[in-house]
């Protein structure tokens, strides 16, 4: 079975945050792929859920790598402080959480 570890981020973007900034950070977000080799995948949305549980997170980013030492080595990179900067100005808030899943049989 394969193993990877996922790296979650939950945000709320500030109220004053204009659409076309978030989808230029999204954008920006996405784009680290192309720099950043440990990047197996990754993937965006927006809450849909209707639980209303979601305590004013809007958006949800999923990184996936094949390693916790791929995971260390992109949260370090330049490329993903250097974006950091940008991002979590433009925030209300944002939580991150990195875990290993378990595929139960």
């Amino acid at each position: 079975m394969e193993q990877v570890v996922k790296h979650i981020v939950l945000a709320k973007f500030k109220e004053e945050v204009t659409e076309a900034e978030i989808q230029k950070l999204i954008s920006d977000y996405a784009d680290l792929r192309n720099h950043i080799k440990q990047i197996k995948s990754f993937e965006w949305g927006k809450d849909v859920s209707i639980e209303n549980l979601n305590q004013g997170f809007t958006h949800i980013f999923e990184t996936t790598f094949e390693t916790l030492e791929d995971r260390s080595a992109y949260v370090t990179d330049p490329a993903h402080v250097k974006f950091g900067s940008e991002l979590l100005p433009a925030l209300e808030k944002v939580v991150g959480i990195d875990y290993v899943p378990t595929r139960e049989p």
